[in-house]
């Protein structure tokens, strides 16, 4: 007796291969972006990455949509932006249906910054811009608002986090959101003054080895920033960005901007930055962790 022939299985919709895919979303910027072909079939070797974004995009529309609540308006500055994954699927999201608000893509190859700029005119998203700059130089750029109400830097390697820190302090973002990458100034550090640690605290075995330079050195890098981001006013939350079969550089950090100092939160968190820095034999990086004396201006935060 002849078998019957199983009917050919059907070709997965887009949705069915991407669930995060929002309705309405723009096909022609996921084609332009290589997460989709021409065809119109997911790529496979962009997914992991778009969902990391997808997963990001979902922490930062809150916080977009209560600054532009709270004001009316609302300017995001993406630094180490890339190709702009990221700033063009959140003005996708986002912006595009909204009257007001601005996406500006902060990345030092200006080859990039070019295509992103093409790209943006071609989608018609006209409230986009993209700088060919570093993040120090964007403190003064004249082509960036003296405020910046949410500031965004994904996998931005070693210094760079702290730079794009630097820049949300010195624009007094009311939100940061910030995943570190590739950090090891700190551990170069503890390197260098190990012989002398160890003579001092038994606390040194914690980077004795060199694989526990490096991991250490990168754990307690988000620490201090996160002490840091305390002291100068900021309410910190440390949380994973996606699983850890997508991405070993994991931790996300969510910075907001609190209005008056709870409880004397910022003294305690200026104590502990300084013992910390002391206690590792740090006090060096004592101005890149630094904290300012500044006045409480305008928040979303009650």
């Amino acid at each position: 007796m002849a078998k019957k022939k199983s009917a050919p299985r059907s070709t997965p919709t887009l949705q069915e291969q991407l669930p995060e895919l929002r309705e309405g979303q723009s096909v022609a910027l996921l084609q332009e972006l290589h997460i989709l072909t021409r065809e119109g079939k997911l790529n496979q070797d962009t997914r992991r990455k778009l969902k990391q974004v997808y997963h990001l995009v979902q922490f930062i529309e809150p916080l977009l949509a209560e600054v532009l609540a709270a004001r009316g308006d609302v300017t995001l500055a993406d630094h180490g932006a890339g190709k702009s994954y990221l700033g063009f699927i959140l003005y996708d999201l986002f912006f595009k249906a909204k009257a007001t608000g601005r996406v500006i893509g902060v990345e030092t190859r200006a080859e990039l910054v070019d295509k992103s700029q093409v790209l943006a005119s071609k989608l018609g998203f006209e409230r986009m811009d993209f700088l060919a700059t570093t993040v120090q130089e964007a403190l003064t750029h004249s082509d960036l608002p003296e405020r910046i109400d949410v500031v965004t830097a994904l996998h931005a390697c070693d210094t760079a986090t702290d730079d794009a820190i630097a820049f949300g302090l010195a624009k007094q973002a009311s939100h940061m959101v910030l995943v570190p990458c590739c950090q090891a100034e700190v551990a170069g550090v503890l390197r260098q003054h190990k012989a002398l640690s160890l003579s001092r605290s038994p606390l040194a075995e914690l980077w004795r080895h060199p694989l526990h330079t490096r991991e250490f050195g990168s754990q307690i890098t988000t620490v201090l920033r996160c002490l840091q981001l305390e002291a100068n006013g900021y309410s910190v939350t440390v949380t994973e960005l996606v699983g850890w079969e997508h991405s070993m550089k994991n931790e996300l950090i969510l910075a907001r901007r609190m209005a008056d100092d709870r409880h004397g939160a910022r003294e305690r968190a200026r104590q502990r930055l300084t013992q910390v820095l002391n206690e590792l034999g740090l006090p060096e990086l004592k101005t890149r962790f630094a904290f300012e004396e500044v006045e409480s201006g305008p928040s979303v935060t009650a």
